[in-house]
């Protein structure tokens, strides 16, 4: 995992970067001492400080980072979450990458929060979605973890979703499911299987071939609260569409184990964040 999020920012840093920060390196001459201090600027809670720190490293391993506060924290308005000192040139052209890491990973943890708060009194969980931004999925899954809330599959590969295309090029949920079994008897392997429903009469036959997951797919509320008497905890259950500020609390109510908002990640509003940077004056 650290391999890839090193990687990820090698290549923000390329594009950011290319041969040379020229403005720093016409204005800032070599060796000037710095602190830059992180300042929120709006409350919310944290995420990326160890992604803020690697940035600084890949610039400058000899910049020292010096977090204040954890990831998942809850912040005010005028903390200072984390310090860097020293090489100014160093701080000044790492300072856009990590920024960009930390307020947008911020943005979603708060985001998390907030619908995770509005559900606490139910059992049900707030989950995340695949909707990332290429290439940022590692940074925006832990991102929501920071904000108090569950992962559901990473990717393609460790989980079977069985939605309405596979189901109509399958013929059934059925075949489906029973392909997905087979995958799992012919690989030696135990990926749970969770599926696509739109109506009671689909989530019958989700039940009737065993699977760990049924996804109600845009249900009205009174059909989710049915589905979810129906299924009687015979597997976990996942509401997923239309899910917002105003419906989130109504979802969870129905018992449902986990609501999947895509929002979280596809529509991200980055916490207010700046970097404040001053020069070592010399005694």
């Amino acid at each position: 995992m650290y391999d890839d999020l090193d990687r990820i920012i090698e290549l923000a840093l390329i594009e950011d970067v290319g041969e040379a920060d020229i403005t720093t390196e016409a204005i800032i001459p070599k060796g000037v001492k710095g602190r830059g201090i992180f300042l929120v600027k709006k409350a919310g809670i944290i995420s990326g400080l160890y992604t803020a720190e690697r940035v600084f490293k890949k610039v400058n391993d000899d910049l020292i980072f010096i977090p204040k506060k954890l990831d998942g924290s809850k912040v005010n308005y005028g903390d200072i979450v984390a310090e860097v000192e020293g090489d100014a040139s160093s701080i000044l052209t790492g300072e856009r990458i990590a920024l960009n890491f930390l307020q947008r990973m911020s943005g979603i943890a708060t985001l998390a929060n907030e619908y995770q708060q509005i559900i606490k009194h139910t059992k049900a969980k707030i989950i995340d979605t695949r909707k990332t931004v290429p290439g940022l999925r590692i940074f925006d899954k832990y991102a929501v973890k920071s904000g108090g809330c569950e992962n559901h599959r990473f990717g393609l590969y460790d989980m079977f979703l069985i939605k309405d295309n596979h189901i109509s090029l399958k013929g059934s949920i059925t075949n489906a499911v029973e392909a997905c079994k087979e995958y799992n008897r012919k690989h030696k392997k135990n990926f749970k299987i969770e599926v696509e429903t739109t109506n009671l009469q689909q989530v019958q036959e989700a039940l009737e071939n065993y699977v760990d997951m049924i996804m109600l797919d845009n249900y009205r509320i009174d059909e989710m609260a049915e589905a979810v008497k129906f299924i009687n905890n015979r597997c976990k259950v996942e509401a997923s569409g239309n899910v917002n500020f105003s419906t989130v609390k109504a979802i969870a109510e129905t018992g449902v184990d986990y609501i999947s908002i895509g929002a979280l990640t596809h529509s991200v509003k980055a916490l207010d964040i700046s970097l404040e940077i001053e020069i070592y004056k010399e005694d």
